[in-house]
């Protein structure tokens, strides 16, 4: 028998240069207000979720869709997983220097090479619970030889994906970025 895995959408976790007020847990979407005192420029997060869905078409190709998820859902192991992070500047200044963290649901491993953001953007991972981020994450494996080598770290290892905006987000503007991950 397949076991079920039941994924309740964890709170999307922020890093800013801007100050933030307290995060609510994820339900369909994740609703965050961060606000600075100093320019009064304000930005929204939410984030969506959606699943794979790959259907044959009458030829037999392959066809990929991806059906929206909403509340506490139901998946199962191998099921693919996209995130969406939409960040929208609700005021009428220009935010600068604007960074977003998302953790990897526990539940799940991360995509090799999914994330996506607009042009500009700079990703970065953490495979130590978000105490340190780099664009591609190593490991160091213990050769039979006694030899140390660096490796890529594996997909398994990635807890954390961090969005770095080095373009200004215009007043009035979204911004979106996402990743996939493997429910385990």
């Amino acid at each position: 028998m397949k076991s079920l895995t039941f994924v309740k959408f964890a709170a999307i976790a922020l890093t800013t240069a801007l100050p933030l007020v307290a995060l609510p847990e994820i339900q369909q979407t994740t609703v965050a207000i961060a606000q600075t005192v100093q320019r009064q420029a304000q930005m929204q997060l939410n984030l969506g979720a959606a699943k794979k869905v790959v259907t044959k078409d009458a030829a037999g190709k392959p066809q990929v869709t991806w059906q929206t998820l909403k509340g506490n859902v139901v998946v199962q192991p191998g099921d693919t997983l996209r995130y969406t992070v939409s960040s929208e500047n609700t005021s009428d200044r220009v935010v600068r220097n604007f960074v977003v963290t998302q953790p990897i649901p526990k539940q799940t491993t991360y995509v090799l090479k999914s994330a996506t953001a607009p042009s500009g953007t700079k990703m970065t991972y953490s495979i130590d619970n978000g105490k340190t981020f780099v664009e591609n994450p190593t490991i160091q494996v213990k050769l039979p030889d006694g030899k140390v080598e660096t490796r890529p770290a594996p997909a398994e290892r990635y807890t954390h994906i961090r969005w770095q905006y080095t373009t200004a987000i215009n007043a009035k503007s979204t911004v979106n970025a996402s990743y996939q991950v493997q429910v385990r």
